[in-house]
């Protein structure tokens, strides 16, 4: 809830902290060139990061002093419920990082994550239920969002307008829009924005892109991907109050108004069209944005969703929870998705992954390794992963949460100089799902401008952006 300093929006909050520096100047400039080959080297870059690795003589007491001074970063992590909760995994395994805060809307998750945090071991953790009580406090810089698809672009946005830089969940935000508005704030504002398709910080999987750079595969002309899961039926809610410790208004935050429902809060919310965006943005976009990025695809000339259906129907569900996706690239080239939400099936052996089709032969590739074959169907090589990441359940958590962070944390200290998962890929990633939801919605196979993502079809754009409640507009 607003604190009084505030307008419901934040926006005082945001203009008053535009120019709030979150480290010095040379860190704005070092921020703004993370997608580039080499960023900008000056002397605090020199003593607190890159620097330290081109051989700075300094004792190591010296730089243990200047690293506590100036490269310690202070992780407040929003949404702490489900993938949250690997968050706080992940960053606590960094190195110079601490969790200050903890904020979530339900005030009984809030005390639970709490007290497991300090239960192993950790220094006390601030909790807060609302966010905006951090955009003008210098005790943060670094927001992490964990929250529900409809919050995602306007907290990061909120994030780095107040100088914070941002870890945040896929999908981006709730339609392509917000994509684009996520891609215009980061620009402006110079942070650090990673997006958590974690895949793409596995050791594994680079090694593959190698491969695949250097011809193992010959010309790479399908990718096939999956996820297959047997979630229960959600049943038929009922219009109640909410719940006395969850702050319902500030739960729905961007979206219009409406009533509460009993089976909504805390993960049915994503097969509802309000606040959700289906199985495609909640685990396709995984493997989409590894199959494109493999291929070196971004956009497609065509989108098709084939088959898509709620057949384990008699409840709210609102969605499809079988759908079959086709992505058609130049020269006939495509990225196939085929999602079953309630059937458990595995494809090779696997509940989700990617299957890559080449001229000189095939690869598998999940979050845990790779294997390579010939044209006749045969192994040729297995690359397992030293450690594990979870696939199919519903918080995710592994060591490519831990890589991932590293890359960020690593990056805003200028000890790498780009993303893993930059903002304008994580477009382009999640724009593929929202098409496939369009596609969906609108019964039709789309028509793409392949230099934009959008579709031709008057009747898809409508679904292009999406409504807000008054004062609590997403945009850059």
């Amino acid at each position: 809830m607003p604190n009084g300093r505030r307008s419901a929006n934040g926006r005082k909050a945001r203009s008053c902290c535009r120019t709030m520096a979150i480290g010095s100047t040379s860190d704005r400039s070092r921020s703004a060139n993370i997608e580039g080959n080499a960023p900008m080297i000056d002397r605090r870059t020199m003593l607190t990061g890159a620097g330290a690795a081109l051989g700075v003589a300094i004792s190591a007491r010296s730089y243990a002093q200047i690293k506590g001074a100036n490269d310690r970063l202070r992780v407040a992590v929003v949404g702490v419920n489900g993938r949250g909760q690997a968050h706080l995994s992940a960053f606590s395994k960094q190195p110079n990082v601490a969790i200050t805060h903890l904020v979530d809307v339900d005030s009984d998750v809030l005390a639970k994550r709490a007290a497991a945090f300090a239960a192993k071991g950790n220094s006390a953790i601030k909790t807060e239920g609302d966010y905006r009580r951090l955009l003008d406090r210098k005790a943060v810089d670094v927001i992490t969002v964990a929250t529900p698809d409809h919050w995602h672009a306007k907290l990061a946005i909120d994030a780095m307008d107040s100088g914070r830089h941002c870890y945040m969940e896929k999908p981006i935000g709730i339609a392509p829009a917000e994509g684009e508005a996520l891609i215009a704030t980061q620009k402006r504002t110079g942070r650090v924005l990673q997006v958590g398709n974690q895949q793409r910080s596995s050791p594994e999987t680079q090694q593959l892109g190698a491969l695949i750079r250097a011809g193992e595969l010959g010309d790479i002309y399908e990718a096939q991907t999956w996820y297959a899961n047997n979630r229960g039926s959600i049943g038929k809610g009922n219009v109640v109050a909410p719940p006395a410790n969850l702050n319902w208004d500030l739960w729905q935050g961007p979206r219009p108004r409406g009533e509460y429902r009993s089976n909504l809060v805390h993960y049915n919310w994503h097969w509802f069209w309000k606040y959700g965006t289906g199985e495609i943005c909640n685990n396709a976009m995984h493997e989409l944005d590894v199959a494109r990025w493999l291929m070196g695809l971004t956009y497609p000339n065509t989108v098709a969703a084939r088959g898509a259906k709620r057949f384990h129907a008699g409840d709210d569900w609102e969605m499809y929870d079988s759908l079959a996706l086709d992505l058609t690239y130049d020269d006939n080239r495509v990225i196939r998705w085929k999602g079953e939400s309630c059937n458990g099936q595995q494809t090779y052996g696997r509940g989700r992954g990617v299957l890559l089709l080449g001229t000189k032969g095939s690869a598998i590739v999940d979050r845990n390794g790779f294997e390579l074959y010939d044209l006749a169907g045969k192994q040729t090589r297995q690359v397992k992963a030293a450690a594990t990441s979870e696939t199919t359940g519903t918080v995710g958590e592994g060591v490519l949460d831990v890589y991932h962070a590293r890359n960020f944390v690593d990056v805003i200290r200028g000890k790498a100089s780009a993303l893993a998962s930059p903002i304008a890929e994580g477009h382009i990633s999640t724009t593929l799902c929202h098409l496939g939801n369009i596609a969906y919605r609108t019964n039709s196979v789309l028509t793409i401008d392949p230099a934009t993502g959008k579709p031709a079809s008057a009747e898809a754009m409508k679904l292009w952006a999406v409504d807000y409640q008054p004062g609590w507009e997403v945009r850059a």
